[in-house]
């Protein structure tokens, strides 16, 4: 009794071992029983009844990437490429992702086929090439309708590498090339333009300065000028009021002592004479002297 006590005890310790389940964080079991699905286990410890239930699938629920390989595609103006995509897709319901589809991966990749053959079909070479963004935005909105049935969210599509015809790829080098040495040539146009334009801004800047130097040069010359006749005018006038004083002194003394008018006369000649003797270049004659012939009457009566 003891020894069938001890097997039926073993064996409830097999059968609880074996049905006790334990799930992980960011994962689901889909659990069916007798063949029909039962429940869905979320995180934490489970027991099934044995012989009765059965784990059906372990569902991950983390967010999940897939690399498709190349798919050939035809653009518009019949352009036939290669395009590889990312797929980055999440696990929302494990009951539907269980149920909803055989191997959802292929699916989802067959899926995703059609749909970049049915967008880049309306786009031309050109457009394709430009406009990731808008066929990533256009592929996740049809991928995320078509699998949400599938309990699957499409978060994001990326194109991986768009890869045109070798022959497209050489023509798009070669005008990839001329573009730039256009863009070469109208830059070195643009800079030789501006070069040329700062050497006349610069000669006309010089230009200008040598202009306004002479004008100052020739201003300082005339005033120069101006101030040298001023003061030979102001030295002459005032030789000739030393020589007039001098000379009014002269006369006076000579009056005093009683001399005449013919030796007053000759006096005054000879102050002038000193005068012109001077560095005085204008001599100005008195209203005195009216003429040769008085000065010739004057030395006469001198003489006598």
């Amino acid at each position: 009794m003891i020894e069938i006590l001890l097997i039926i005890l073993f064996i409830i310790i097999v059968l609880l071992a074996v049905n006790v389940r334990i799930v992980p964080q960011a994962s689901a079991y889909v659990i069916e029983r007798l063949g029909g699905y039962d429940t869905t286990w979320g995180v934490g410890l489970h027991f099934k009844i044995p012989l009765l239930d059965r784990v059906a699938k372990r569902v991950n629920l983390k967010e999940q990437v897939v690399d498709f390989p190349p798919q050939p595609v035809i653009t518009k103006d019949n352009v036939t490429m290669q395009i590889d995509t990312v797929v980055f897709f999440q696990i929302t319901d494990p009951k539907m992702f269980a149920y909803g589809v055989d191997n959802p991966i292929m699916a989802i990749e067959k899926l995703t086929a059609t749909t970049l053959r049915n967008i880049i079909g309306e786009m031309e070479l050109d457009q394709t090439l430009t406009s990731r963004e808008i066929i990533n935005t256009n592929m996740r909105s049809a991928l995320d309708v078509a699998t949400d049935p599938w309990g699957i969210k499409v978060n994001r599509v990326e194109l991986k590498n768009i890869i045109p015809p070798e022959a497209i790829r050489n023509a798009m080098e070669k005008q990839m090339k001329a573009e730039r040495e256009r863009r070469e040539a109208i830059l070195r146009a643009e800079g030789e333009k501006k070069s040329t334009i700062l050497v006349a801004e610069g000669q006309k800047e010089s230009a200008i300065l040598e202009a306004e130097a002479e004008k100052q040069a020739a201003i300082l010359r005339a005033e120069a000028e101006k101030e040298r006749k001023i003061r030979e005018a102001e030295g002459q006038a005032e030789a000739i009021r030393v020589v007039q004083m001098a000379n009014a002194e002269g006369i006076k003394f000579l009056k005093d002592a009683g001399a005449d008018e013919a030796v007053l006369t000759i006096k005054k000649l000879e102050a002038f004479e000193k005068a012109a003797n001077g560095s005085a270049t204008k001599i100005i004659i008195p209203s005195e002297i009216q003429g040769v012939a008085g000065l010739a009457k004057s030395v006469g009566e001198i003489l006598k």
